[in-house]
């Protein structure tokens, strides 16, 4: 099968196009024959050598995310009858950037009739971390929501989906179009990244402050959210493109009764996030959550798109086809 491989830690030119054998379904496993990759900014930071103490992995090696295409063959307790070349996405790890992949038959997600395989695909992952959060931090109909990185993958499923539970949404991005991206998929105010006084215009779209704060940026963004938090809010720290998560003062978060999440509050069980994930592909599937691809690359070119991802130029989701 044909794959990308990170040779070595470092930049981007080290993801390369490879050759490997082709994966033989276990017992309860299935083969996918992939039709798009997802793809992920954290990928390219562990391709970079980062992030060692949560990533147990060691060049070469094939990078794990995420999975659309249909099914090709199936393992000795898995029914043909109802797998065998239906469409579905899954979660891979490791070894996604691929042109084939085994994955037991209990990751598997069936993708609804009237959802293409590539939109499928970009809600792998973002869409499941974006359901987890807004129901761990109890967004309800009136609150009012600040959500950084709002033109990014999970950014734009974010701003969707509390719009869609009733909360005032107010989005963080950089740029006229990116800004304009979100104001379009519901956002009630948009801020601009760019200006050095977005805190303070942030703090006027909210008022009196924001019930919940959604930080996918981590780093000096984050930290400058954190104030903008209600007295009794709910702070999600669980991005960090920037290198590193939102630092959060934990006195000033007791003394302001503020809940603070991290990343370690959505790692996800597999049965979880195929529940999730089903739930996503269900409302993309009736129009009421639309997966924004900025970007497609071949497999062969995986390299371009870890280059694209990290320099931030791209709305929306990048994605590997094969």
């Amino acid at each position: 099968m044909r794959v990308a491989q990170v040779e070595r830690f470092g930049g981007p030119e080290v993801l390369v196009p490879a050759e490997l054998p082709d994966p033989v379904a276990g017992p309860d496993e299935v083969v996918i024959a992939v039709d798009h990759i997802d793809t992920l900014f954290v990928q390219t930071q562990i391709r970079a050598g980062a992030f060692g103490e949560y990533f147990d992995v060691a060049p070469p090696y094939v990078p794990g995310g995420g999975v659309s295409g249909t099914v090709a063959s199936t393992g000795a307790e898995v029914d043909p009858a109802v797998w065998a070349g239906r469409r579905v996405i899954a979660a891979v790890e490791p070894g996604s950037y691929a042109s084939l992949a085994a994955v037991p038959v209990d990751h598997l997600v069936p993708v609804p009739d009237g959802l293409g395989l590539r939109e499928a695909a970009a809600l792998i992952h973002d869409s499941v971390t974006a359901l987890a959060l807004l129901d761990l931090t109890a967004l309800k109909a009136g609150e009012t929501v600040l959500i950084t990185g709002a033109s990014g993958g999970m950014g734009t499923l974010l701003v969707q989906l509390a719009r869609s539970r009733g909360a005032r949404v107010v989005g963080v991005a950089r740029g006229p179009e990116k800004l304009s991206l979100v104001r379009e998929l519901g956002a009630h105010e948009v801020v601009d990244a760019a200006s050095p006084d977005w805190p303070r215009r942030a703090a006027e779209a909210l008022g009196g402050g924001a019930d919940v704060v959604l930080d996918g940026v981590g780093g000096e963004v984050g930290a400058a959210a954190f104030p903008l938090t209600a007295p009794g809010g709910r702070f999600s720290a669980h991005g960090a493109p920037t290198g590193g998560f939102a630092a959060v003062p934990p006195e000033e978060a007791h003394a302001r009764a503020i809940t603070v999440l991290g990343i370690a509050d959505v790692q996800i069980p597999p049965a979880q996030r195929v529940s999730l994930a089903a739930r996503a592909l269900e409302e993309a599937a009736a129009g009421r959550l639309r997966a924004v691809v900025g970007a497609v690359y071949p497999l062969e070119r995986a390299g371009e798109a870890h280059a694209v991802i990290e320099g931030r130029g791209v709305v929306g989701k990048v994605l590997l086809s094969v």
